[in-house]
């Protein structure tokens, strides 16, 4: 008589697994692969009803990558002012600005000495002791670059 291996008791499964209430990829193309192995052979699946259902996990893995690519752009847009605008340290920035007294607009250009943050804007000190908002800057060079 033969005998059945005992690490293939259903006792002995590892009962650690953490039940999900999410459907990934990979579940359902698990799914799909265990429905196509047990089909009936005698009345297979039907071509449209495969098709169908990898159309499903097609829009699934898009979905997918959708939800990341957003997730990603999400991260990115929650980097602080100060990292998004230290590159621009040392170098020579141009901006407008306006005389309290007679409201006259002039164009100033300065080097950047350093970047801070004030309530989520980006904050260049300059080297003439002026602070601008990183959007307000006209144009940004090379210390030295002659303009084209």
């Amino acid at each position: 008589m033969t005998k059945i291996d005992s690490d293939l008791y259903i006792s002995n499964v590892p009962k650690d697994r953490a039940p999900s209430s999410e459907l990934g990829k990979d579940e359902f193309i698990k799914i799909l692969m265990t429905q196509l192995q047990n089909q009936d052979p005698l009345n297979p699946m039907e071509d449209r009803d495969f098709i169908a259902q990898m159309a499903t996990f097609s829009s699934l893995e898009q979905m997918m990558n959708m939800a990341s690519s957003i997730d990603t752009l999400v991260q990115n847009q929650l980097v602080s002012p100060v990292i998004q605008y230290s590159h621009m340290i040392g170098k020579e920035v141009t901006y407008e600005s306006i005389d309290e007294e007679t409201n006259e607009k002039t164009i100033v250009t300065s080097v950047v000495n350093a970047v801070s943050s004030q309530e989520g804007w980006a904050i260049l000190e300059l080297e003439n002791g002026q602070k601008v908002f990183a959007d307000g800057i006209l144009k940004v060079k090379e210390v030295g670059k002659k303009d084209a």
